[in-house]
Order: structure tokens, then sequence, then C-alpha cells
């Protein structure tokens, strides 16, 4: 066995998009009472081993936005008291509570010039809703690129949690038990790697014996097996029957995190759970890395190519369309400035719709994603026809149909 000291960042990752509650609500409300149940659990298990239990969970802007709704919240208060629940969340000690796009962006699939308002709002509300500003970033679906750095750096935060196989160190020791440091534009932010392999597990059934043995004899196989070791698992933690299992003996909560807890407070974990804030502030890392553009793989892909959410050639059309949008908002603020209020109006729409379910879900969701669109576009025409802006109204119009070119 190893005999460095083997640390645990588990991680949680919760988003729905807007509307999406109600919609479940209406039409299939046991799922929409599995996903509420899903988002008390982590803190519930969290109070019951506050002494051993250490957890990170991120929250999108949106979901956070619907969490505080007064219409979300009269309408479940029969299954949860979201306000008590997010009460808790602000005063549950170790629970590190994670930062992430507002809206659930792919952040390399949009206009760099949205990254900042994108990392701002979540960040924001985040801060609003529990009291404490997250240090740590999640990347919606994981997807990140180094170009992201000085945003995330400017928004304050401290490190990124990135899917490992996408991280290069410099030293060209392949170690996904450290963490690293990557820079741009002489900005640099801490990284964190994400193991694939246990992070899938996490998601889809893993016990506590088979994690500390999975984990003892990978640490020993790793690159420097005598230095401290940091093992990072995260998923979402509201998708899948093992997460939304209500007979909680079965499922994650109650098959695996239970009875690691019993292990860790008995003194026989092989790991022990950690804060990434903590364990970053007394582990400084310095060994750089280059962060290969990527996301967390779906499916047979590897998370490269982005195929979840560009595969497909409507998939690109609505992305362009989207993309186009943004860039003649631009254009319409540079001249306009910010007094105008559907101008003001189309800027939140345009971030909307570029929640990343509007493109993993296709054609499924694409009815909301033209709604949304569609009101921006009326927006930004009514403000460049008060301003007598003919130029502006026909980049406007091309930004409308940029889908149809868009490439195959």
């Amino acid at each position: 066995m190893t005999s460095a000291t083997i640390a645990h960042a588990l991680g949680l990752h919760m988003h729905q998009p807007r509307g999406n509650l109600h919609a479940l609500l209406d039409a299939q409300p046991w799922d929409a009472e599995q996903i509420l149940r899903c988002l008390e659990r982590p803190l519930r298990y969290a109070e019951y081993y506050r002494d051993v239990a250490r957890l990170h969970v991120g929250f999108s802007g949106v979901l956070l936005e619907q969490l505080r709704d007064p219409t979300l919240i009269d309408r479940v208060r029969g299954i949860i008291d979201l306000p008590a629940m997010l009460g808790r969340y602000r005063e549950a000690p170790n629970i590190e509570i994670v930062g992430t796009g507002h809206f659930h962006p792919i952040f390399p699939l949009i206009p760099s010039a949205d990254w900042e308002d994108q990392i701002r709002m979540g960040r924001e509300i985040t801060t609003d809703t529990f009291g404490r500003a997250p240090r740590g970033f999640w990347p919606p679906e994981m997807a990140f690129a180094m170009d992201m750095i000085p945003a995330l750096i400017r928004a304050g935060y401290d490190y990124c949690v990135v899917d490992g196989v996408h991280v290069h160190p410099a030293d060209g020791v392949q170690d996904i038990f450290r963490p690293y440091f990557a820079c741009r534009d002489e900005r640099c932010i801490g990284i964190v790697p994400r193991h694939r392999g246990l992070s899938n597990a996490q998601q889809s059934g893993l016990d506590a014996d088979w994690f500390s043995l999975e984990v003892q004899t990978q640490c020993r196989a790793s690159a420097r097996p005598d230095s401290p070791r940091l093992v990072t698992t995260w998923c979402d933690g509201s998708t899948g029957g093992w997460f939304r299992q209500t007979h909680e003996p079965s499922g994650f909560f109650g098959r695996y995190l239970a009875p690691y807890m019993e292990q860790v407070r008995a003194h026989r974990a092989v790991s022990e759970p950690v804060m990434l804030s903590d364990y970053l502030d007394h582990h400084v890392s310095a060994v750089q890395a280059q962060i290969q553009t990527g996301a967390w793989n779906v499916g047979s892909n590897s998370g490269t190519d982005f195929r979840q959410w560009a595969g497909s050639v409507s998939q690109r059309g609505a992305a362009a369309r989207v993309s186009a949008l943004s860039q003649a908002w631009w254009t319409l603020h540079q001249t306009l400035g910010n007094a105008d209020t559907a101008l003001t109006e189309a800027r939140h729409l345009i971030l909307e719709a570029q929640t990343s379910c509007f493109l993993a879900w296709d054609d499924a969701w694409r009815p909301r994603l033209n709604a949304l669109t569609e009101q921006a576009t009326a927006g930004m025409r009514r403000a460049a026809e008060a301003a007598r802006r003919t130029d502006l109204l026909d980049q406007l119009a091309q930004a409308t149909t940029a889908d149809r070119s868009a490439g195959t």
C-alpha cells in the first residue's frame, strides 16, 4: 500500500433548465419529486455525518433562481421546504459550495464575449443564496478552455475542476492524483483533475469496499505513490436511477456514502474526505499544466469534439443562431449603451438561450429555444428602430438566419 495520505474530494452538480421543474410537475410529477429529493439528500447526509463527511455541491444559477421563486416554493411545499433547505445549505460547515455558469452554457461553444456575464451572474446568485462566495468553479458539462482562465480570475475564483484526461503537465509526469495550476495572459488558476473512471462509477453505481480497494490500487500504481494523493470524484447529483432512488439503501447515499462515512468514523477508510479549498490552502501546486479544450465523456465519445451538443446539423445551426444574435447584441450595445430596457431584456434572453440543454435535447426543446431567440430579436429590433439604425437592423436580419448556413 502507498505510504502517502489519500485525500478524497467528492462533488455533486445540480442543474435544471428554467421551466423544467414546473413542466415535470404538470406532466411527470413523480420525476419532479425525485429530482427535488436529490437536491436535499446531500445536505441531510452531510448533517448526519458532520464529523467526517466533506462534500462539494454546486447549483447552476438558473436552478437557484427557480428554487427561490415563490411560485415553485408554494407548489412543492408538500414535497420539500425549499427556503429551509437553502438555509440549511447556507449553514452547513462541511459542504463547500462551488460555482458554475449561470445558465449552464457550454463555454467553448458560446462567444467569449459572453463568458464574463455567465460567470459573474452565476457567482453572484450563489453568493447571495448561501452567504459565501465560492472559491471553486465547475464548468458546465466539464466543458473548459484555457482562454476562460482570465475571466474566472476576474470573477474571484481560486480553482477550477476539469476532466483529468485533458490535463497535460509541464513536467511530463501524468499524475491525476495531484493539483496543478494553469495560466493564460499571465493570470493563473488552480486546477483540480477529476478522475473520470471513478467519477463514472460514482455516477452509475459503486460501494464503499470497491471504492476503497480501487483507490488504494490506483494510488499505489500512480506516478508518485509516496506523495500526497488527491482523488477527485464528481458527477451530476440528480440524474439517473442511482441518485433518484427513493429507497435510499439501494441508491448512492445508502449503498455507498453512508457505509463509506461509517468506515471513516471507524478509521478503517483508505481515504480521508476533504474540502478542496482547505486542501489547496495546504498543498499549493508547483506544477503547471496545459488543459486541452474539451468536456467530459458522454456515451462513447471522449469529450473533445462536443458531439453531445454540436454533433448534428440542427445543433450547430441553433448554436450559430444564438452566437450571431449575441454578436448583433454587442454591436447594438456599443452603439446604444445601457439605457435601452428592451436591449437589457434581450441580453438576458440570449444568455438563457445558451443553456446546454437546448443543444443536448435538440429538437425536443427547440420550440423553447426559438421562443427565447424570437423574443430577443424583437427587443433588439425595437431598440434599433428607436435609434433609426437601419444598418443594425440589417445585421440583426442576418443573425436570425445564421442557422441556415451553419456548417455540416
